[in-house]
């Protein structure tokens, strides 16, 4: 059996913009699961059959991430990637 979690996990905006990581599949495929009916749509379908398949061995982790990760800045909830903001920062700002 394959492990269910992401190389890196994914950063989603819940309640009032906290950020919150999703480690891995089952938490995506919960994310999902819980999102409002009123609100899902033809990615959100698309992204917890992914989900699905990757907790039973058909596809990898990875690209469940993926599906997931687009999912989530569709809806704009996927949290900006400051790291590359943070080193350019840390690159140009003098010591403290």
């Amino acid at each position: 059996m394959n492990s269910d979690h992401f190389r890196r996990p994914v950063v989603i905006l819940t309640g009032l913009g906290h950020p919150t990581a999703v480690s891995s599949v089952m938490e995506a495929y919960t994310f999902l699961a819980d999102w409002p009916p009123i609100k899902r749509d033809a990615a959100h379908s698309f992204a917890m059959k992914a989900c699905l398949a990757a907790l039973q061995d058909e596809i990898d982790a990875e690209t469940a991430r993926g599906l997931f990760a687009s999912w989530a800045e569709r809806q704009d909830i996927l949290a900006p990637d400051l790291s590359s903001f943070i080193s350019s920062w840390r690159a140009g700002s003098p010591d403290l």
